[in-house]
């Protein structure tokens, strides 16, 4: 007799189903488990030898096979413990077969029977709605894997009380929702003494998923300045907190089963490698850039970072996807986030300083943001200085406006975005657009043309940087609720395309 049961393998954020069929035949004893496994699920048949013996389960004394289908899928993760239980449970008739072969299970086991969360109930949870099965999991899983409305999940605590509720004595309840967590603190920008042309360039950069880059001396308060970014950006959608929620669980990054809907904010240190950034590692695991999707990735001392680092980011940045490609794996992940970077003019940091300048200015400049390559650049759509605040700017009271009446300027901006883009899903915010759309919704006048004419011969703008300024103007436009853009919103957004 085969008895089957049902789990995932993970590739990427999708979690794909596996057949776990189970097979107890006369011969020597031997418990063997095939289908392409990893290490930790080799070792998944004594956790489960252990497990069955702490309940008083004996194994038969004859040859277990367990298989894993598809077996040319690699099967990664500690999960598979549960499901390879239920399916001998089932094949040695403790509990019903039926109830085994409608069940998506993912689960450690520890020795004694307890069950262990792991990662990546979320994702799971989609496949077990997908494919009309129950999904059980760990207790300590189920809030998580319960934000997917469609899925039926219980959470068990350990695997006698799997047994219990298959056997009906004592059926275990539906798992319930984690909470909505909101991380957006204290911080906002009204601490941010003077530097109003860098709220303003932040105010745009929100509106329309802008990149920034942000150049000044150290102390400047540029690192202070995308801190409070996130308070001025409007929380996550349901879709959105759900899609980013799928990654956060494939990392083990979600706390108690609660959804965050504030956008994620990552800032790697500039010695992060490769991997670390883009994603990779033995299990293609996504990186800081799919982590930072739907929100922001923040890079301090932009010029520090490794140039191969640097250089991987190119393509995220055009198409909000990446291609993780590993001998064993291509796995694809999202990648639509806000680049904010922040850089010194030179290596040590006081170039526009007379007094402390250093000798080899300004050679020290160009050697240093040379380390920055122009395609990368160029990607960028806002480019500020950020000069050194002054005594008489702190000593000043705080500002009257502050994060909350900017976010309400960037959320009306933003809602324009999404009327505009109501037909198009392929697009979200104004940084999107391109090809016809972008020329259907940036659309300029006579006296808009020309300058744009006049800044392209001077300033050699290359057709990347033409349609990066189209972008912000209309972004613009939309923060002063224009339907039309207009001359001085081509050249606000020329002066922070132009500026550094």
């Amino acid at each position: 007799m085969i008895s089957r049961a049902y789990t995932v393998a993970f590739q990427g954020v999708e979690a794909r189903p596996v057949e776990v069929q189970c097979a107890v035949a006369p011969g020597l004893p031997a418990f063997s488990i095939v289908g392409l496994p990893d290490k930790a699920v080799s070792e998944a048949r004594e956790r489960v030898r252990s497990a069955f013996a702490a309940m008083s389960i004996a194994l038969p004394s004859k040859r277990i096979t367990v298989n894993l289908s598809p077996a040319d899928l690699p099967k990664e993760g500690s999960h598979f413990d549960l499901p390879i239980a239920l399916a001998l449970l089932a094949a040695i008739e403790v509990i019903p077969s039926e109830a085994a072969s409608e069940t998506i299970a993912l689960g450690e086991l520890s020795l004694d029977g307890t069950l262990i969360p792991v990662v990546g109930a979320l994702p799971a949870a989609m496949t077990a709605a997908s494919e009309d099965r129950l999904l059980l999991c760990p207790k300590a899983s189920g809030a998580e894997a319960a934000w997917v409305d469609a899925a039926r999940v219980i959470g068990a605590a350990s695997l006698i009380d799997v047994v219990r509720h298959f056997t009906g004595k004592m059926p275990l309840p539906q798992a319930t929702a984690g909470e909505v967590h909101d991380d957006t603190g204290t911080r906002d920008l009204r601490d941010v003494k003077g530097q109003e042309r860098a709220k303003r360039a932040l105010e745009i950069a929100a509106a329309g998923r802008h990149h920034i880059l942000m150049v000044g001396p150290p102390g400047s308060g540029k690192s202070m300045l995308a801190a409070r970014l996130p308070t001025i950006l409007p929380p996550l959608t349901a879709a959105e907190a759900l899609e980013t929620s799928m990654i956060q669980s494939l990392c083990g990054l979600i706390e108690d089963g609660g959804i965050n809907r504030s956008r994620p904010f990552r800032e790697p240190h500039h010695t992060a490698s490769m991997a670390a950034i883009v994603g990779g590692g033995r299990r293609a695991q996504p990186g800081e850039i799919s982590l930072a999707h739907n929100g922001v990735l923040f890079l301090d001392e932009l010029p520090e970072f490794a140039r191969p680092v640097l250089e991987t980011l190119r393509q995220p940045l055009e198409t909000g996807e990446v291609m993780v490609a590993r001998a064993n794996a291509h796995v694809k992940y999202p990648s639509r986030f806000m680049l904010v970077a922040a850089a010194n003019p030179c290596k040590c940091g006081h170039l526009a300083d007379p007094a402390r300048a250093c000798s080899r200015a300004p050679l020290c400049a160009e050697d240093y943001m040379g380390r920055i390559s122009g395609p990368l650049m160029d990607r960028f759509d806002l480019r500020i200085d950020v000069p050194p605040v002054s005594y008489d700017d702190l000593t000043l009271p705080a500002a009257a406006e502050g994060s909350a009446e900017i976010l309400q300027r960037v959320e009306t901006a933003r809602a324009r975005q999404e009327r505009r883009f109501s037909d198009h899903p392929g697009a979200q915010q104004n940084a999107d657009a391109e090809g016809a759309l972008l020329e259907d919704i940036a659309v300029l006048d006579t006296e808009s043309r020309e300058m744009m004419q006049r800044a392209a011969d001077r300033f050699a703008l290359t057709a990347r940087g033409y349609h990066r300024v189209l972008r912000v103007a209309r972004t613009i436009a939309d923060l002063e609720g224009e339907p039309e853009i207009l001359r001085p919103h081509v050249a606000e957004a020329l002066g922070f395309r132009l500026a550094g």
